[in-house]
């Protein structure tokens, strides 16, 4: 396997140009570059290529939302023919109609959808929404879990061992410097996976709680599979103290073909969904309880919530996302659970073999690999020393020199793409990695 590859010379003359233009370089934090970002030229099924003619199998997806790979032909015809009639309107479509009738019918607890232009936009009108179908203000959410970038939403995102505090009652932490104190006092903090303080802190702040927002495996805390009485006691308690409950799955609704609430139990009152309902272009959507979407109605006046949006529900990213999930049927989810059964078990394989200090956690199409020996329950668990950080960033480099982009820090994800030797490849170059690091395993 290779060992001396380096980002190609357009790459570097494209991240020169970019640093005279953007504060780092880059127009989201969220690029990965070691210290140079690969600059994509194109996408095609299941790979990438640079713009230095290099092909890579793509593990990320655009952050997991390109669930059928890049290019698939279905959505680029209906782009085509789309764009021949207008990129946007404003007034609603039909196509807006047909995929909001789509999530209705597939996602249980969905009987009304608003449509958004992001996942972040999402979780702000769901929380919004609780506050205004409650009358209360404060939010519960998970530290370490990722749900965009609304200020309550970000409270102990970033969260460390120097500032998390107790583990039965965690410190609300600032996601960046400047944020308001009064959101801090505004957001209670629950670990993942404990459900007897969680079953404390909702019942103590019960009467203030608009809604506690839970991401049925949060992949930026780890992606780790929730216990069953975490979630019975989250539901239970939020129930017996008014409490919504909003399941945030604009990740993780690509777990199934009804989403992954049904996989855990979760019985949520909103749903916050994105990624692969656009088909690779923008959009978020809520999507909830009759009762609860009438604070979105404007039939007779101002509305509870007001929410609009220039591009919400734009027909470019309708349609993509129509063509996409009517793709998702349950074959299409057969083949991603069957792919990523066989690379999580791989991995698993090729890390007992030779005694490696790592494990690999993930559901249906997603996985992730941490560096460290036990299986993590929470994200304080999952929260790597700073020589695992050096291990994992290793990792992303000799996936590179052997022609696969894999996240670093965050999901892994699949897509309809992919085939069978795909997979054993990513597990083949894994074993690789685990092999030439050798004695010092041991």
């Amino acid at each position: 396997m290779a060992g001396s590859w380096q980002v190609g010379q357009r790459s570097r003359d494209s991240f020169a140009r970019a640093q005279r233009v953007f504060p780092d370089g880059t127009s989201r934090v969220t690029v990965e570059r070691n210290p140079v970002p690969l600059y994509m030229e194109r996408g095609l099924g299941s790979h990438v290529i640079d713009v230095d003619g290099n092909r890579f199998l793509d593990l990320n997806g655009n952050f997991t939302s390109l669930i059928h790979g890049h290019a698939f032909a279905p959505i680029v015809e209906a782009l085509t023919n789309q764009l021949e009639l207008g990129s946007c309107f404003a007034n609603p479509t039909e196509s807006e109609v047909a995929l909001a009738e789509l999530l209705c019918e597939r996602i249980p607890q969905v009987e009304r959808v608003r449509f958004v232009n992001t996942g972040t936009e999402a979780v702000l009108f769901a929380i919004k929404a609780a506050r205004a179908f409650t009358g209360r203000s404060k939010i519960a959410k998970l530290e370490g879990a990722y749900h965009g970038a609304y200020d309550w939403a970000e409270v102990s995102l970033a969260a460390t061992p120097d500032n998390w505090g107790d583990p039965s009652c965690p410190r609300s932490t600032p996601s960046y410097r400047g944020m308001p104190a009064s959101v801090l006092d505004e957001v209670v903090v629950l670990r993942f996976n404990d459900a007897d303080a969680a079953r404390q802190l909702l019942s103590l702040h019960g009467r203030n709680l608009a809604a506690v927002i839970v991401d049925p495996m949060p992949s930026r805390a780890g992606l780790i599979a929730p216990k069953p009485e975490f979630i019975a006691v989250v539901q239970e308690t939020a129930r017996a103290n008014g409490i919504l409950v909003i399941a945030d799955e604009v990740l993780n609704l690509r777990q199934s073909f009804e989403g992954a609430c049904v996989l855990y139990g979760l019985v949520p009152d909103l749903i916050t969904m994105g990624k692969i309902i656009g088909g690779g272009l923008p959009i978020g959507a809520v999507g909830g309880r009759q009762d609860v979407m009438r604070v979105f109605d404007a039939s007779e006046g101002r509305p509870l919530l007001p929410q609009g949006g220039t591009f919400s529900a734009n027909p470019l990213s309708i349609t993509a996302g129509l063509v996409a999930m009517q793709h998702l049927d349950h074959a299409a989810f057969a083949h991603l659970d069957s792919l990523g059964d066989v690379v999580r078990n791989g991995i698993a394989r090729a890390i007992s073999k030779v005694g490696a200090p790592l494990c690999v956690t993930g559901a249906a199409s997603l996985f992730r690999i941490h560096p460290m020996i036990q299986v993590p329950n929470d994200n304080r668990e999952a929260y790597p020393a700073p020589r695992a950080l050096e291990l994992m960033k290793q990792l992303v480099q000799f996936f590179a020199e052997n022609g696969i982009v894999l996240p670093y820090g965050a999901a892994a994800s699949l897509s309809t793409a992919m085939n069978r030797s795909d997979i054993e490849f990513v597990v083949d170059v894994f074993a690789g990695f685990l092999e030439s690091h050798g004695a010092r395993w041991i």
